[in-house]
């Protein structure tokens, strides 16, 4: 086991251990609580969002910080947004349906069953 130390000596916290994210940019997923779906267009390797929006989440269902977290563009019923969930809450969906977001197609140009594929980037 390999001991990091800080330059005064003192031990210092291990590195964290960092997971493969379950999900891909491109993926349908749905909420594991709440009803609504969407398609991932980012993932942090940890949380990054700021401790007021956490912290807003009734501690009940309040996600670990310690996992990926995902940016949707999301849908239910009534609306579409921009949504931020952890891995833990995230299920692949299984519809097979295309998300009804309006700006899918600003960042995504196909859809096959289950899952959208990237724009390609114009490079300078």
């Amino acid at each position: 086991m390999n001991v990091h130390r800080s330059p005064g000596g003192g031990r210092s916290d291990p590195p964290a251990i960092i997971r493969e994210a379950k999900f891909a940019i491109g993926d349908v997923v749905k909420h594991r609580i709440f009803p609504f779906r969407g398609v991932i267009f980012d993932v942090d390797p940890t949380f990054n969002n700021t401790e007021e929006w956490w912290l807003s989440i009734p501690e009940h269902v309040r996600p670990r910080k310690d996992q990926p977290f995902y940016h949707l563009l999301a849908e239910n019923e009534d609306s579409a947004y921009v949504a931020y969930v952890s891995e833990q809450n995230l299920l692949a969906d299984e519809t097979g349906e295309p998300v009804g977001h309006p700006q899918t197609p600003e960042i995504f140009e196909a859809f096959e069953p289950g899952r959208y594929r990237l724009r390609p980037r114009i490079s300078n």
